[in-house]
């Protein structure tokens, strides 16, 4: 009998109509929205496999609001959360610089100075009206220590491999255990 696949628990966050959800959709349900109504709240579920240890796990997928640099950020955004997916557009340099604010909102809130991060640029199928170069979002994720992904949830490229990646950054943290980090300090 096969082992229950380990529990992932994974934050969607960024600026509004960045594709937060249309990227959680396509990887989840295989489809594009053309109409836009921004999120409330979703959470999804999908079994994914580890592209390199093939372990299977089952991503739990929060797929936020719209982040502002006023809003305060949710604590079921934070606690017991594996991962988060920070999510820009490339075709808006705002939408980056709020990333760089979300982050610092999540490592103030959980008092790490580094959690599992993938700097998500999504809107790819928009290159002609490109803000945000790939130099410059990678330079910023290896500033952060996390990884960088570019996609387009539209023409779906790219959208497995964001979620891939999201996994492999929880697994260097946990090293395959099934809880996050908690808040505070450890005495040893």
């Amino acid at each position: 009998m096969a082992s229950p696949a380990k529990v992932r628990k994974v934050a969607v966050l960024g600026s509004r109509a960045v594709g937060k959800s249309s990227l959680t959709v396509q990887f989840v349900e295989n489809h594009f929205a053309e109409t836009y109504y921004p999120t409330i709240e979703n959470t999804f579920t999908k079994p994914i496999r580890h592209p390199t240890t093939h372990h299977e796990y089952m991503l739990e997928i929060y797929d936020t609001a719209g982040q502002d640099e006023y809003s305060i950020l949710n604590s079921k955004h934070a606690l017991g959360i594996h991962g988060y997916m920070l999510v820009y557009s490339v075709a808006s340099r705002a939408s980056l610089e709020m990333c760089a604010v979300v982050r610092d909102k999540i490592l103030n809130y959980t008092g790490m100075e580094w959690v599992p991060l993938v700097l998500v640029g999504n809107k790819l199928d928009l290159h002609q009206s490109r803000q945000v170069s790939t130099e410059e979002a990678q330079k910023l994720a290896k500033e952060w220590n996390c990884a960088a992904v570019e996609c387009s949830a539209k023409l779906n490229q790219g959208v497995a491999k964001a979620f891939e990646t999201m996994l492999m950054e929880i697994e260097k943290q946990t090293g395959g255990d099934s809880e996050p980090p908690k808040k505070g300090c450890v005495i040893q």
